[in-house]
């Protein structure tokens, strides 16, 4: 499996049709090649909704991002993990990370084909990696 810590950026969205194409649109025009794109309803913000993306990389989409509203999210501890696809695959990685007390703070996978992706929010960089290195001796 590949481990690998990313960073993310989150922006409110309009809670309404077309809220979240809006964004999108304007981090495509500047070239993301997005890998991850979580957006949910949320009570404590204004929109009432927000997305969150990952990755983003150089000024042109750093400048889109910044004009689309997003912002790094500074306390986001985010590992993700990629690789074959096999049945208990979750179970495995979210027992490891449970056996080494670590508490999640959030976590999105999902399989296509014979591959599969995960990402895993934790509560601290310390928390983060020491994910890392447990789950990097997974198979």
């Amino acid at each position: 499996m590949k481990v690998t810590r990313v960073e993310v950026w989150a922006s409110p969205v309009d809670d309404k049709p077309g809220g979240a194409a809006e964004k999108l649109n304007m981090l495509a025009v500047a070239g993301a090649d997005l890998q991850m794109v979580y957006g949910m309803r949320t009570a404590d913000m204004p929109s009432g909704a927000m997305i969150a993306v990952s990755p983003l990389k150089g000024p042109e989409q750093m400048k889109a991002a910044k004009e689309a509203g997003f912002v790094k999210v500074e306390a986001a501890n985010v590992v993700r993990v990629e690789g074959g696809d096999r049945k208990g695959r979750g179970a495995v990685i979210t027992q490891a990370l449970a056996d080494a007390h670590i508490n999640l703070a959030g976590l999105s996978a999902a399989a296509i084909g014979k591959k599969f992706v995960c990402y895993i929010m934790l509560d601290t960089a310390k928390d983060a990696a020491k994910a890392m290195r447990i789950l990097k001796k997974l198979r």
